[in-house]
């Protein structure tokens, strides 16, 4: 029996919120554990639009202490970047990285992933 996805846009505004709370919210809107017909191995979560990326709060000294780490899987390729020179290149990428990483690490990811739109302004 098919069930039919009904895909909402839902609009999330992310000024002088926590970067980990607007994530949060938007993993779960993108997995769908908020509709009653969750599964958790059914894609049937919603559009996801954060605004107001470059806003979001920054508690504790995150801004200064959080570095990502990426590893080429060749010698000395191990690259780090901190989140404050990601949040003044491009905020948006903060936000993804942050709801990637609360998202399961299954088929399923990329699909949501790429549902989530996140704009600066």
């Amino acid at each position: 029996m098919a069930i039919e996805i009904k895909r909402e846009l839902i609009k999330i505004d992310a000024t002088g919120r926590s970067i980990g709370r607007v994530a949060t919210e938007a993993a779960t809107m993108l997995m769908g554990k908020h509709k009653p017909q969750y599964e958790a191995h059914r894609d049937l979560g919603d559009v996801v639009e954060i605004r107001n990326a470059a806003k979001v709060q920054l508690l504790g000294n995150k801004l200064n202490q959080k570095v990502y780490y990426h590893y080429s899987g060749y010698p000395g390729g191990m690259k780090e970047r901190g989140l404050k020179e990601i949040m003044e290149k491009n905020p948006a990428d903060a936000i993804r990285r942050a709801v990637k990483n609360m998202l399961p690490k299954n088929r399923l990811q990329n699909g949501r992933m790429k549902r989530l739109k996140v704009h600066n302004n």
